[in-house]
């Protein structure tokens, strides 16, 4: 499993991807100060003080082999969130793109769009995926929208499905894109990138 998914840097105009690193740290809690991220209480976002335990916790599981963790970085090499491969499942040839978040002001920007680009690219084409999943609390209207704009599919949502930092219910949206559909997801989002903003 370790050997399908190593770690790599990933680039395109408007975002980098590069291997998590304890020396990110610094610029990670700045970067979710950035719209205090950590205060939205239907996602999971780390707080400053708690970044060097999440940074440590993606780690562990990298070491694991079960999440490949990224730190993203803007056009400009700028930190401004994280990223991950994870639920990795070598035998199914399937991966998560989750536990994503970024800065406020770098939100509603081509950064995400790129970064699904190069995430969905390695997957399919790299680790021949079957499909590549994505996951997100069902009231997380941006989240969803988002999933939904690089041609994600709906698969269902899990009712009940975990607690949230704050004890209440999660219900999670569950979505999708397969092998097959991966030609025109990538027709759609190189188009995306493509076109003038």
């Amino acid at each position: 499993m370790k050997s399908w998914l190593a770690p790599l840097t990933m680039s395109g105009a408007h975002a980098r991807l590069v291997p998590l690193d304890r020396a990110h740290l610094a610029d990670l809690a700045e970067a979710a100060r950035d719209g205090e991220l950590w205060k939205l209480w239907y996602t999971a976002v780390p707080s400053p003080t708690g970044m060097e335990a999440e940074i440590e916790r993606r780690l562990a599981l990298q070491a694991q082999g079960t999440m490949l963790p990224f730190t993203v970085q803007d056009g400009r090499g700028r930190i401004v969130g994280m990223t991950t491969y994870m639920n990795v499942d070598r035998a199914n040839q399937r991966v998560e793109i989750g536990s994503t978040w970024y800065a406020q002001s770098t939100q509603r920007s081509a950064l995400n769009t790129e970064c699904k680009r190069l995430l969905l690219g390695h997957a399919f084409d790299a680790l021949e995926c079957i499909a590549v999943e994505f996951r997100t609390h069902r009231l997380n209207t941006q989240s969803r929208r988002a999933i939904e704009r690089l041609g994600a599919q709906l698969d269902g949502v899990l009712r009940a499905h975990q607690r949230s930092p704050n004890g209440t219910l999660r219900d999670t949206a569950v979505y999708s894109i397969v092998a097959a559909e991966w030609p025109t997801v990538r027709a759609h989002l190189d188009w995306q990138l493509a076109r003038p903003r």
